[in-house]
């Protein structure tokens, strides 16, 4: 028998090909699965592929096209002869589209960013819950939340769109987990505080922030967290170690949603 968590299963990740998605893809293959894997950059998308090897297969798709995650699913199926589980990764700031605090954020901003984090998440586990109805099998659907969606931090991470596109992503999972839990279908979330991705390049560069972020995540000597330190729980979830957990929201965040953050001067 087979040690690893994931031998024989078949993951379709959405935001694949870079940061936590890439990481994660990483740890999957790693535990067994074989992979597809999924971003909007020819260039990451290509890198992917070199760096995941022989049991991943790359796609170059937007996440808010109703298309994407359904292609991907078919893809999957086609290459690897199934489809067990949905890591949907894919979303991000929307302060270049007009997100911020509600007395400066356009309207433009708002559909933007719901689009990008909320309305690419719903067409991704639509697609999912689709196959795995189709093929009267049980499944597994992963979200990424964040800690914004429950968790403030009114100084330093304030896009208010986004906060209420995360906040959704947890009621929407919750609702659908009730919903499929009859047909074995489980549904998660795993909400992240700052991690070390391409989206957080503004935060991770500004002194005063990671003199915050040093209280607000003290864990391992307060940081940034690291997009392998997500890895674990996703492993967790896409595995049948999970089988009799839906539903739920776990954070992984280095100690943010229970600590007030000071900003040390010194």
């Amino acid at each position: 028998m087979d040690s690893k968590l994931l031998a024989g299963k078949n993951i379709v990740i959405i935001g694949g090909t870079t940061g936590l998605g890439l990481s994660a893809a990483k740890a999957f293959l790693e535990n067994g699965a074989r992979v597809l894997v999924v971003g909007r950059s020819k260039e990451s998308a290509t890198e992917a592929g070199k760096l995941l090897g022989k049991n991943a297969s790359v796609l170059i798709g937007d996440a808010i096209k109703k298309e994407t995650a359904i292609n991907a699913i078919e893809n999957c199926v086609k290459e690897f002869g199934g489809f067990d589980g949905l890591y949907h990764v894919a979303g991000g700031s929307g302060r270049k589209y007009g997100d911020g605090p509600l007395h400066e954020m356009t309207l433009e901003g708002w559909n933007a960013t719901l689009e990008l984090n909320l309305t690419s998440l719903m067409l991704s586990n639509q697609a999912a819950i689709k196959r795995f109805l189709e093929t009267k099998k049980a499944g597994t659907i992963l979200n990424m939340g964040s800690v914004l969606g429950y968790s403030p931090s009114p100084k330093y991470f304030t896009t208010h769109a986004y906060a209420a596109a995360k906040s959704a992503i947890i009621g929407f999972t919750k609702s659908i987990a009730a919903y499929y839990a009859k047909d074995n279908i489980r549904i998660n979330v795993i909400a992240t505080a700052l991690v070390e991705t391409p989206m957080a390049q503004r935060a991770a560069n500004d002194e005063e922030i990671i003199s915050f972020i040093k209280t607000k995540q003290p864990l391992d000597g307060g940081r940034i967290g690291k997009p392998q330190d997500l890895d674990g729980m996703a492993v967790y979830f896409m595995s049948d170690q999970s089988k009799f957990t839906t539903g739920q929201v776990i954070s992984v965040d280095g100690g943010w949603a229970i600590t007030e953050g000071q900003w040390n001067s010194e």
